[in-house]
């Protein structure tokens, strides 16, 4: 089989609702509408499910790593197991550099060589122009999703739900 395809997830915003804070206890992490469905279509298509996810509140001393791998057991529960790999980066810029940390490419360049993928068949899915510029750096289309800066990306999507229906209308005209 030759290379593979993956959807990149940003993760509050597009995975969980966005609360214009930061989100680590369970009680405030809310899967948002249709995304466990998406996300079954998604794979159910041949895709590779990946989050990355920036979460500086951890280099800004607010909750840890651990507090994060819970939130992402739960986004699992709560989607069926559907995700293939989370990543996350903890650093903030105040605090220290890394290629890691969205706009740069470094979380998305480590699955594409741990699951051999082609950047050219996947997309990256955000609610920030940093999530899009992070796939931009690979070659990955990217589909801006939410109500945040949208007038300057397209395609734009009002939610993962849709940007799954553009994806797989895509897909189908290849």
């Amino acid at each position: 089989m030759g290379p593979h395809k993956a959807i990149f997830l940003d993760r509050d915003g597009v995975l969980n609702n966005e609360t214009g804070e930061y989100v680590w206890q369970a009680e405030k992490f809310v899967v948002s509408p249709g995304v466990p469905g998406a996300l079954a279509r998604l794979r159910a298509a041949g895709y590779y499910l990946i989050v990355v996810t920036n979460q500086a509140g951890i280099a800004k001393g607010l909750y840890t790593g651990a507090d994060v791998q819970a939130r992402h057991a739960q986004l699992q529960a709560a989607c069926g197991n559907a995700l293939d790999m989370l990543y996350f980066s903890d650093n903030h810029p105040s605090v220290s550099e890394s290629i890691f940390r969205k706009p740069d490419s470094g979380m998305l360049e480590k699955a594409v060589a741990r699951f051999a993928l082609d950047p050219a068949q996947c997309w990256i899915v955000g609610d920030r122009v940093r999530d899009i510029q992070a796939g931009a750096r690979l070659g990955i289309r990217g589909i801006l999703v939410g109500h945040t800066e949208v007038e300057v990306h397209t395609p734009y999507a009002v939610d993962l739900v849709a940007a799954t229906d553009l994806i797989l209308n895509v897909a189908q005209t290849l």
